[in-house]
């Protein structure tokens, strides 16, 4: 069920409250509040979506009282009221932030319409900040690709956990998709339609990362000119991701702890509690019981997070999957540029595939569009992969039978190409009949 919005109404007339409190009730979670002192203290204490403001009060004129709460937190949208009409003042009240400004007496119906049209705002306000921040990590590619026995295991156990609430603790190498698998997760729960937050932990100085998380009150520390939404905020009802969360540090492990417990934490420079409701995803690539003997983890942190674990394989022991990756990056390239589809050729692609990958998938990914927009053929062919080094990464180590046949292939496939497949041209240059180098050469890929 969805947790109705909370309203504040601030008017100290008793009668004009109650009547406030008759009407909205049913709709809607109503807290009271009789002069401006205790409108700031609820406010404090509460997360309130809406505030229907008198602009007469006995401590505070209504407008000054606007900019003092639009301080303390600039999320719920305000609504003037007062029994005076004065032009003047309602322009000054939606200078200063006011939705709207309504006339007493008023009419229940039209009351109801202008807190429903302000708290629509306020949720695409929210939506709007959540995708901004979401452009800013956007990836070209957009679902996991796979068929590797171990790889379709993991699909099957994302289906299996993807509605729970437990978190999820992904481990793997830099560059093997751990974010993509954060959100397939995300993607086939119940809380698909909300927000996705990406905390990138690596990314953000240790200094900065309690306001990223937590978000900020106006003067709260020096350079806080205006109070901020934090990210755990943003991603109520939703997920967050907390990529590499092994570079987190002790001091913030211990809070975002109790945060996973607790689901509420305060701004800084507020205390006022702000109860989150999200599942928590997380993701690694050291590994994190070394790293909880040397102290550098704490473990019961370690345990909440690793509810559901998943460990992806490197590239290099997924190699019959290169293809299937190598076309879907194509494939997306040729969509995003609009330009004709490419295709590697069978030679490029066994090379891709004797190469050990250090990067993963996402190197895989950066080369295939490197190759996509630099090369002018339809097809790209081994030659074009020349700066690869894989004979260091496959032949290094391999007894000395295999060692051969491994360059053997590596050549046959180099001169088939600069003839462009021709089997007769290239037995010719190689100098052995045409049915031997046919029996040495494998099917091309398609």
């Amino acid at each position: 069920m969805v947790k109705p919005s909370t309203v504040l109404v601030v008017d100290d007339e008793p009668g004009i409250r109650q009547s406030f409190k008759m009407v909205l009730k049913d709709r809607f979670n109503v807290i009271l509040a009789q002069d401006g002192t205790a409108a700031v203290d609820l406010l404090t204490r509460n997360s309130v979506d809406l505030i229907l403001l008198d602009i007469l009060l006995p401590d505070i004129y209504g407008l000054d009282l606007l900019q003092k709460l639009k301080t303390i937190d600039p999320g719920p949208e305000i609504i003037m009221v007062t029994a005076v009409k004065e032009i003047k003042t309602a322009v000054n009240a939606i200078k200063l932030g006011a939705y709207e400004y309504i006339i007493k007496p008023f009419l229940v119906d039209d009351v109801i319409n202008i807190i429903n049209r302000a708290l629509e705002k306020h949720r695409l306000q929210k939506e709007v900040t959540f995708l901004k921040t979401e452009l800013e990590r956007f990836q070209p590619f957009e679902e996991m690709v796979g068929e590797n026995e171990e790889m379709k295991k993991i699909f099957d156990f994302i289906s299996t956990i993807a509605d729970s609430e437990g978190a999820a603790l992904i481990q793997g190498e830099s560059g093997t998709g751990k974010e993509l698998v954060a959100r397939a997760i995300h993607r086939l729960s119940s809380r698909q339609d909300k927000p996705f937050v990406v905390i990138p932990c690596a990314a953000i100085p240790q200094t900065l990362m309690e306001s990223e998380l937590f978000g900020h009150q106006k003067g709260a520390f020096t350079g806080a000119s205006r109070t901020t939404t934090g990210k755990l905020e943003l991603a109520d009802k939703g997920t967050v991701f907390l990529d590499d969360i092994d570079t987190l540090d002790i001091s913030m492990q211990a809070k975002l702890l109790r945060i996973i417990q607790e689901k509420e934490f305060e701004r800084i420079g507020s205390t006022k509690v702000i109860k989150i409701d999200v599942r928590f995803v997380a993701s690694c690539n050291k590994d994190l019981k070394s790293l909880i003997k040397e102290g550098k983890f704490r473990e019961d942190l370690y345990y909440r997070l690793n509810v559901y674990p998943i460990f992806l394989p490197p590239l290099r022991e997924r190699i019959k999957d290169i293809p299937l990756l190598v076309n879907h990056f194509l494939s997306l390239n040729a969509k995003r540029t609009g330009k004709p589809l490419k295709f590697f050729s069978g030679g490029a692609l066994q090379l891709l595939q004797e190469y050990d990958w250090p990067g993963n998938v996402r190197e895989l990914q950066n080369l295939v569009e490197r190759c996509f927009t630099v090369s002018k053929n339809a097809m790209i062919r081994h030659q074009d992969l020349s700066y690869l080094n894989t004979k260091k990464t496959r032949i290094r180590g391999l007894p000395l039978k295999e060692a051969v046949s491994l360059f053997e292939q590596q050549y046959i496939n180099e001169v088939l190409e600069s003839v462009d497949g021709n089997k007769s041209k290239a037995a010719m240059i190689l100098g052995v009949h045409r049915n031997t180098l046919i029996a040495k050469s494998p099917p091309q890929k398609k």
